[in-house]
């Protein structure tokens, strides 16, 4: 007797079909459909058809004189306030990322003198407005008339704090509050097994610091110092409240005076964008060196990113076909 379980089943599949002639017979080829992304292709030309309207509408305004635009982008004094703003926002950010990494050191000493200083310091420093500060260290003088350092230095505070050093006082200090906390944060993603060997070997703790902790910190430390210069470039153009002729203001007094109010003001805005664009090329690649030897891949560069993309629109182009 069969035992049911014997038989195949009425709804069996065979492995392979078979012809008349009892030969096999091939399957048949499958044919891929892509996927039409349909919502894509229409939000994209909503977007586009928005940027055209916003385009055409500036384009199409009667009261800007475009012409304007193009014949003092690269005027003497645009120009050389871009320059003031590029030479403030360097310094300041120098100052900033200096005092910060003190500050940062300050803040996770075991001292609890100099760890409260710190923290006192980032407190006030991050508690008020940079504009606010600016107009403190530009109104010093009616606090402190004379400026006496003892038998060092003496002299008027209005002919020490100038503009330029108001400017670079407001910015590089409110800087240092911000890059001691990045800092902070750097030097606490280092392991502190690497402190413990490099204490093993005999290595001093300032040593240690500047051999072992800070070139490991570096990785975490510099993605967002560049983005902190990107945000002190812009943040220079709060200096025209301490008439630092810088770029805000050379384009405000040409503006002033021919009467070309909006056209200067986008004059500025190019300038902003080009230096702005060219640092976060750099930033971009100093991320990278700092970036290798981690465990995570590099992130593909700029031009990489271009030719990937051409490549996957290509083959969706080909597929569609």
């Amino acid at each position: 007797m069969t035992d049911k379980f014997d038989k195949e089943p009425a709804d069996a599949t065979p492995s392979a079909a078979v012809s008349k002639d009892g030969g096999a017979v091939p399957p048949e080829a499958i044919k891929a459909i892509p996927v039409r992304h349909y919502g894509r292709w229409v939000s994209g030309v909503v977007v586009l058809a928005l940027v055209a309207l916003l385009v055409n509408a500036f384009a199409t305004a009667e009261k800007i004189q475009w012409q304007a635009v193009g014949d003092y982008v690269f005027d003497s004094t645009v120009l050389a306030g871009a320059g003031r703003t590029l030479l403030i926002s360097v310094l300041a950010m120098v100052m900033g990322v200096v005092l910060g990494v003190i500050l940062a050191v300050m803040r996770l000493s075991k001292n609890p003198v100099t760890s409260w200083v710190a923290w006192i310091y980032i407190w006030f420093f991050r508690g008020t407005p940079v504009y606010v500060q600016l107009l403190l260290w530009f109104n010093l003088a009616l606090i402190f008339p004379v400026l006496n350092l003892g038998p060092i230095y003496k002299d008027e505070m209005v002919d020490v704090m100038t503009p330029f050093m108001a400017a670079l006082l407001g910015l590089g200090l409110n800087e240092a509050a911000y890059m001691a906390e990045i800092c902070r944060a750097g030097l606490m993603a280092v392991d502190e097994g690497q402190t413990e060997a490099s204490h093993a070997l005999g290595m001093s703790h300032a040593k240690t610091l500047r051999r072992i902790v800070i070139p490991q910190a570096m990785r975490v430390i510099v993605p967002p110092t560049g983005n902190e210069f990107i945000n002190m470039l812009k943040t220079s153009s709060l200096v025209y409240a301490v008439t630092y002729n810088e770029l805000l203001r050379a384009t405000s007094t040409i503006g002033s005076t021919s009467y070309a109010v909006m056209e200067m003001l986008f004059v500025a805005c190019i300038w902003y964008l080009v230096m702005t664009s060219v640092f976060s090329v750099g930033q971009y690649y100093l991320e990278r060196r700092y970036a290798r030897g981690s465990t995570r891949n590099l992130p593909p560069t700029p031009w990489q990113k271009i030719k990937v993309n051409m490549m996957a629109f290509s083959r969706e182009r080909g597929s569609s076909v």
